[in-house]
C-alpha cells in the first residue's frame, strides 16, 4: 500500500450498522480483513482480548445485517468479544481508548451504547439474560428478536445448562449462538467439549440433517398413531447419523455447524432462525485468533494480552515473574515433598501459574472447565477423602462458588486450601474483574482463615504454612503481577496462626497495611516522616482473619492513633474487622479505614486507579495527615 492510498475503504465509512447491510458479500470480506487490522493494531498499543475477538469478525457482521440493534437484542456471554460489535456500532473512533482509564470497556456496558444490550463480563449468563428479555418482551407484547451469543469455553458453565434446560421447555422465541473455537482461555475440558467435537467431525452432518426433514416432510400422515410412529422413525434415524444432539433433546431446533467465516452462509442461516419459533440453536464454527498467525498459533497466549509488536507478536514490557508464578512454582516444590497435594483449576491452568504442576503431576490435576462452584465442592469432597486441594482461582470468579465454600468447605471444616489471585485492583478489565470483595465475603463465613502476603516471601511462606502445617478452610489472597521479592526483613519471620510482623516501630501512629498496601504503607510513613516528622508505626498484618488482636490492642494504646490500609471495599473487609474488634474491647481509639470506596470500581490502569481513590503513598500519607493532624 502507498502512502496515498487510503488504508481503510470500507471502515472508514462504518459508522453505523445500517452500512453493513448496504454492503454485498465482497465488500463484506474486505471489510472483515480490515477489520482485523484495524483490531490487531490497536490491541497491540492498548492491551486486550485479541485472539476471541479476530474469531468472531464475520459473526459479527452477519448478526448487525440480520438484526437491527438496539431494537434487537444481542447479549454477548462474558463480553470480551465485543470488540467488532462495539466498532460497528459506532465507537469506532475511540476504540483507542479502549480499556483505558475514561475510556470504553473491554466489555459491553448499557451506559456505554444503547446497542449493549446487557453488562457482562463473567462467563455463562448470556442465555439466562436473554431468555429473560425475551420473556418480558413476550409479557409486554413486544416484537423484536433476542440473540445470546456464547462459546464453548462458556458452555461447560453449570448456569448455562441451568438456562438451557429452562429456554428448551418453552415456547420462547429465542435463538442461542454458540461460537465454537474449541477454546475458553485454555483449551476445553469435559463432556460437552467431547459432544462438540463429536458434532464437528461429521462434514455431512447437516446436509443430512436437511436431507432427512426434507424426507419426512413430504410424507403424509393419516392419524395420531401414524404421526407418532413417523416420528420415532424419524428420531431413531437421526440419532443414529447425528450423534445424538443434545440440543434438540432439550427442545431446541438445532441448525449447524456452519463455518463461521462464510458471512454468506451465516447470514443465511440467521435469516431462518429469526423466522423460527421458539428455542432454536445455532452451531457456529469459528477459529480463535483467525487472520492473525501469532493467535492462530497460540490462542490461549493472546487471549488477554498485554501490548505487543505487531511484527514478532511479542509483549513491548516484559514484567518477569508474577505473584502466580511464583504461587506455581512454591506449590510444585511443595507437592515434590506431599503426594497428597492436589491442584484444581477453572479453566485456567496457565493463567494461574499452575501448568508446570499440571504437566509434572498430570493424575493429581484437575481443570474442571468454568464451573467454579463444582471446583469448590469437589475440592470439599477430595478433602474430606484425606487429599490437600489446592484451588488456585481469579477473586472476581471465586464469588461466584460463595454458597460451595461456605456450605461444603466451611461447616465441615475440610481443608481446602483457597489460593486467590486477582485480588485487589485488577485494572483494565473493570467493574466485573476487580478483586475488591473477597476479604468481606470470606471474612464472616465461620472457620475460614484469611490470609494476604506482602512481598514474594511471604506468599511462599503462606502457602508452606496452608498446605503443611494447617488443617480447614484456608485462604490465601494476592494481586495481580508483579510484587516485591521481599520488603523487610521482618517478613522472613515464620508465619504463626493469626500472628502479624512490626516492619517499623513509630511513637505517633499505627499504619495496619495488608498484602500488597504494606508496601504502600512503607511509602506512605516515609513521606510522613520527611513532610511532617510523623513517625508511624508500620504493621503487615498477615492475616485477615483472625486478626492479632493481643498486638492490634497493643499497638492501639501505644500510639493512640490507628490507620487499616487494604485493597478491598472498606465495607466489611479488614478495617471493618479492626472496628469490630476495638468494639468487643472498648477501645475508644481514633480508627481511619482507608481502601475503596462501597461503589464498582471502573476500568483503568492500576496506577490511574489507585490515584483517583487517594491509596498511592502520597496520598495515603496526605489523608492521615488531615485525619490525624491537619
Amino acid at each position: 500500500m502507498t502512502k496515498d492510498e487510503e488504508p481503510f475503504k470500507y471502515l472508514n465509512k462504518l459508522d453505523s450498522p445500517q452500512y453493513i447491510k448496504e454492503l454485498n458479500i465482497g465488500e463484506l470480506k474486505m471489510l472483515s480483513a480490515e477489520l482485523r487490522e484495524f483490531i490487531i493494531d490497536s490491541v497491540s498499543k492498548t492491551g486486550g482480548h485479541l485472539a476471541s475477538n479476530l474469531g468472531v469478525v464475520e459473526l459479527s457482521i452477519a448478526l448487525h445485517r440480520v438484526f437491527d440493534t438496539p431494537k434487537d437484542k444481542i447479549i454477548w456471554d462474558v463480553g470480551h468479544q465485543s470488540y467488532v460489535h462495539k466498532i460497528i456500532t459506532g465507537r469506532k473512533d475511540v476504540f483507542n481508548t479502549l480499556r483505558q482509564f475514561g475510556g470504553i470497556s473491554g466489555f459491553p456496558r448499557i451506559n456505554e451504547s444503547p446497542h449493549d444490550a446487557f453488562d457482562t463480563g463473567h462467563s455463562s449468563t448470556s442465555i439466562s439474560a436473554a431468555l429473560g428479555m425475551a420473556r418480558a418482551r413476550d409479557i409486554k407484547k413486544e416484537d423484536y428478536s433476542v440473540v445470546a451469543v456464547i462459546g464453548d469455553g462458556a458452555l461447560t458453565g453449570g448456569m448455562s445448562f441451568e438456562a438451557l434446560n429452562d429456554a428448551g421447555r418453552s415456547t420462547t422465541n429465542l435463538i442461542v449462538i454458540l461460537n465454537d473455537n474449541q477454546m475458553s482461555i485454555s483449551k476445553n475440558v469435559g463432556g460437552m467439549s467431547r459432544h462438540l467435537s463429536n458434532i464437528r467431525s461429521g462434514p455431512y452432518y447437516y446436509k443430512i440433517k436437511e436431507d432427512m426433514d426434507n424426507l419426512f416432510n413430504r410424507v403424509p400422515v393419516v392419524g395420531k398413531k401414524a404421526k407418532n410412529i413417523l416420528h420415532k422413525m424419524k428420531s431413531a434415524i437421526k440419532y443414529n447419523f447425528l450423534s445424538g444432539i443434545i440440543f434438540e433433546e432439550l427442545g431446541f431446533k438445532y441448525l449447524g455447524p456452519i463455518d463461521g467465516h462464510n458471512i454468506n452462509d451465516l447470514t443465511d442461516v440467521l435469516t431462518k432462525a429469526k423466522k423460527l419459533k421458539g428455542p432454536v440453536f445455532l452451531h457456529v464454527c469459528t477459529q480463535k485468533g483467525r487472520g492473525y498467525s501469532f493467535a492462530e498459533e497460540k490462542p490461549q497466549v493472546f487471549h488477554g494480552i498485554s501490548p505487543f509488536e505487531v511484527e514478532t507478536g511479542e509483549l513491548i514490557s516484559k514484567s518477569g515473574k508474577a505473584y502466580s508464578n511464583i504461587f506455581g512454582e512454591k506449590l510444585l516444590e511443595l507437592a515434590d515433598n506431599n503426594e497428597k497435594i492436589v491442584a484444581i483449576t477453572a479453566a485456567m491452568p496457565n493463567a494461574t501459574g499452575l501448568e508446570p504442576f499440571a504437566k509434572k503431576y498430570p493424575t493429581r490435576f484437575f481443570d474442571v472447565g468454568i464451573a467454579e462452584q463444582h471446583a469448590v465442592t469437589m475440592s470439599a469432597g477430595l478433602a474430606a477423602n484425606g487429599l490437600t486441594p489446592v484451588f488456585a482461582v481469579y477473586s472476581s470468579f471465586l464469588q461466584r462458588a460463595f454458597d460451595q465454600v461456605q456450605h461444603d468447605v466451611a461447616i465441615g471444616r475440610h481443608h481446602v486450601v483457597f489460593a486467590i489471585d486477582r485480588a485487589g485492583i485488577v485494572g483494565e478489565d473493570g467493574e466485573t474483574h476487580q478483586g475488591l470483595y473477597d476479604l468481606s465475603f470470606l471474612r464472616h463465613i465461620p472457620n475460614m482463615i484469611i490470609m494476604a502476603p506482602s512481598d514474594y516471601n511471604d506468599l511462599q511462606n503462606m502457602l508452606s504454612f496452608a498446605v503443611n502445617e494447617f488443617k480447614g478452610p484456608i485462604a490465601i489472597r494476592y494481586p495481580r503481577g508483579k510484587g516485591a521479592q521481599l520488603l523487610a526483613k521482618e517478613n522472613e519471620a515464620q508465619v504463626v496462626l493469626g500472628k502479624s510482623v512490626v516492619i517499623q516501630e513509630g511513637t505517633d501512629i499505627t499504619i495496619l497495611a495488608v498484602g500488597s498496601m504494606v508496601e504502600v504503607a512503607i511509602e506512605a510513613a516515609k513521606i510522613l516522616k520527611k513532610e511532617n516528622g510523623i513517625n508511624a508505626t508500620i504493621v503487615n498484618a498477615r492475616f485477615v482473619k483472625p486478626l492479632d488482636e493481643a498486638a492490634i490492642c497493643k499497638l492501639a494504646k501505644a500510639t493512640g492513633k490507628i490507620v487499616t490500609l487494604e485493597d478491598n471495599t472498606i465495607v466489611g473487609g479488614f478495617g471493618s474487622g479492626v472496628a469490630e474488634l476495638f468494639q468487643k474491647h472498648k477501645l475508644n481509639i481514633p480508627l481511619l479505614i482507608l481502601g475503596f470506596d462501597d461503589k464498582f470500581i471502573e476500568h483503568g490502569s492500576r496506577a490511574k486507579l489507585m490515584f483517583k481513590y487517594e491509596l498511592t503513598p502520597q496520598t495515603v500519607a496526605n489523608k492521615i495527615w488531615r485525619y490525624f493532624f491537619g
